[in-house]
């Protein structure tokens, strides 16, 4: 059965800031280690990530800066978190572990 998008929509973001607080990455490089990490249960499309990224720039989470490459040599963009989005990403972690729990709580009565 596959994953509910309505249900990992709200994921994306606080998902993106994580990865990003590991180290920078360039945008197909988010797409495949999310897809890779989670075994293709969470797929993240290219087409969706680079609107919420843009959104993320401008609400200044995360900062976009051209750099080579060291496998290729060729010019990607990276994506870097912010203090801003170190900030948010400790809120979304506190506030997924609170609703984690609860849900867990609900569900296990059922």
């Amino acid at each position: 059965m596959a994953l509910s998008q309505e249900l990992a929509r709200g994921t994306v973001m606080p998902i993106v800031l994580a990865l990003l607080n590991e180290q920078p990455m360039y945008g197909y490089e988010l797409v495949k280690t999310v897809n890779d990490r989670t075994n293709g249960v969470l797929q993240f499309k290219e087409g969706t990530l680079y609107p919420l990224l843009h959104k993320m720039q401008s609400q200044r989470l995360i900062k976009a800066q051209w750099e080579t490459a060291e496998d290729t040599g060729k010019q990607r963009k990276y994506y870097h978190i912010t203090s801003k989005g170190e900030k948010l990403l400790t809120e979304s972690k506190t506030q997924w572990q609170q609703l984690s729990e609860a849900v867990n709580v609900l569900l296990a009565l059922g």
